[in-house]
């Protein structure tokens, strides 16, 4: 069934945020009408006995399934009305409709009434993109920068090696046996669980850490352990159990030595020299990215500041659950809940970036091309030693060509913004 918009009476409220809420009427002749369809549609499938199989009278049909009759027809009625109500005042959601509330009385043959609310597209100007006063931050890499990522090269190179004598500290690696003590309450004994992690990572609790660094392998303590307040599961927090911890074996780190060899082992550098030249050189840009980044960032806000919106509820909300996706699992719902308030300033302030972006690309035509995207590929092929036709495969498999192409775009609308505002570099620190 497909409702003529002009039959229904359809008002539409302006709420906040881009929230509309739309009252519709249905006469009560559609309704009727529609009844009368679904009934029959009902009976023709129906295969009561005493009747031939599509030969049940819709007179048997609404005594005896009235309820779900009316309740078929409602759900058609309110989903088609809906869509022509909004064709009719030519709105687009971009939330889901909410259903407020539904006045149905089909035994007094009154119209249906119903109102749904939803949030649209926001329609904003952005009348100020230029004029702003923005410094890059401009950072220094050290030598202290340098060594500590050699550091980290080191470890990720270095070996395991077990150490019997002497107690344990942060970094070693150690395996443990940790086991509740009978809490008296006459069930099984608790054998314990091994376990191996690094000292001083945060992999286990701090009680427990305490505790390990005070034997030596093949030593036991009983001990109480007290959860802390950050713990995930908040149910524990503040808990306390008593464990017997059993130190099984301990591993130190085995360094390389950092010299002209060491560099030769993690790639084409021939002196330990080379090597901190290359680390450096990727120190630095690493720091003009994230300089970058907070140009964008700070030229993006200075817009939204000069030209205030607000965005859909819906939007942010969106945001905010794609953020703490990865959080599900470590909190309750509780948690959650306080965690999605926290975070909703800065979410709605990134929908803002986001949405700023998007116009700006539209309104001054700045969407990333074929032939940009073509270029962009040469060059990763160029740069990877590879064809574009596999790098273009490549990231049609992996669902990243949308996103080459917004970053191409995110690129020229930056351009752009700069090219309108003054970027000065602060001094080096």
């Amino acid at each position: 069934m497909s409702i003529d918009s002009s039959v229904l009476d359809i008002a539409v409220e302006d709420q906040e945020r881009w929230r509309r809420r739309m009252s519709v009427t249905i006469p009560a002749s559609v309704v009727k009408e529609e009844e009368e369809r679904v009934a029959q549609t009902l009976a023709s499938r129906m295969n009561l006995k005493g009747f031939r199989k599509g030969k049940v009278p819709t007179s048997v049909v609404e005594s005896r399934f009235g309820a779900a009759l009316r309740r078929e027809t409602m759900d058609r009625l309110i989903q088609d009305a809906y869509q022509e109500a909004l064709e009719a005042r030519e709105l687009r959601p971009i939330s889901e409709g909410e259903l407020d509330e539904i006045v149905y009385e089909p035994d007094t043959g009154s119209d249906l009434v119903f109102s749904i609310s939803f949030d649209v597209e926001p329609t904003f100007s952005l009348d100020r993109l230029g004029g702003f006063a923005v410094e890059r931050p401009s950072p220094t890499i050290t030598d202290e920068h340098v060594d500590e990522t050699l550091d980290r090269v080191r470890e990720q190179n270095g070996a395991w090696m077990p150490a019997e004598d002497g107690l344990a500290i942060d970094k070693d690696l150690v395996s443990v046996r940790i086991r509740r003590l009978d809490d008296g309450d006459g069930g099984e004994e608790d054998e314990g669980r091994e376990y191996e992690f690094a000292l001083g990572q945060g992999d286990a609790l701090p009680d427990i850490e305490s505790a390990i660094k005070e034997l030596e392998v093949g030593g036991s303590v009983e001990t109480t352990v007290t959860f802390p307040d950050d713990f995930p599961n908040e149910e524990r927090r503040g808990e306390e159990e008593r464990v017997e911890i059993q130190l099984l074996g301990r591993k130190v780190m085995e360094l390389p030595e950092l010299d002209d060899d060491f560099a030769r082992q993690v790639g084409e550098f021939e002196t330990l020299d080379e090597l901190r030249d290359a680390i450096r050189s990727d120190l630095a840009a690493d720091a003009a990215q994230q300089a970058e980044q907070i140009v964008r960032r700070r030229l993006l806000d200075f817009v939204v500041e000069a030209n205030p919106f607000e965005v859909p509820r819906s939007m942010v909300d969106r945001y905010v659950e794609t953020v703490l996706e990865e959080q599900k699992e470590r909190f309750s719902e509780q948690r959650l809940a306080e965690l999605k308030e926290e975070v909703r300033p800065d979410a709605e302030r990134s929908v803002q970036r986001i949405m700023v972006i998007e116009h700006i690309a539209a309104a001054h035509d700045l969407q990333a091309t074929e032939d940009d995207l073509d270029e962009r590929i040469e060059a990763i092929a160029e740069r990877n030693d590879t064809t574009a036709a596999q790098v273009y495969a490549g990231l049609q498999k992996s669902g990243r060509l949308q996103q080459l192409e917004r970053e191409l775009t995110e690129q020229k609308v930056f351009d752009f913004l700069k090219d309108q505002s003054d970027i000065t570099d602060a001094p080096a620190a």
